[in-house]
């Protein structure tokens, strides 16, 4: 079991990125299969009080090859966003469709015979 635990977390490539009192780690892990992804960590210094130490506050999110586009996008709307004030235009996904978006709601209140 512990062989495959590090076999999981190994890390193929890593990079730091130091924002201010945060600090942005890229990681490139594999899985068991052979299949690459991304793990992105932010990580904060925070103090303690109760136990009058400092340590690590962690957020991490994983991001799979195939979401790399989707996903690049929508930080990249959403950046441009940030700095001019215009909204991105934003093409519907078919991904998300749902199966009821042709719900008629004016006729769920009609009973049938």
């Amino acid at each position: 079991m512990e062989e495959f635990e590090n076999k999981e977390r190994e890390e193929i490539f890593s990079q730091a990125v130091r924002a201010g009192k945060r600090t942005y780690f890229f990681d490139v892990k594999e899985t068991r299969s052979g299949e690459q992804y991304l793990t992105i960590t932010e990580s904060k210094k925070r103090f303690d009080n109760e136990q009058g130490k400092f340590y690590f506050e962690k957020h991490k999110i994983f991001l799979y090859k195939e979401d790399f586009e989707k996903f690049m996008n929508g930080l990249q709307g959403i950046t441009h966003f940030i700095e001019t004030g215009e909204k991105p235009v934003i093409i519907p996904d078919e991904t998300y469709k749902s199966e009821f978006t042709d719900i008629d709601f004016d006729n769920l209140d009609t009973k049938k015979d």
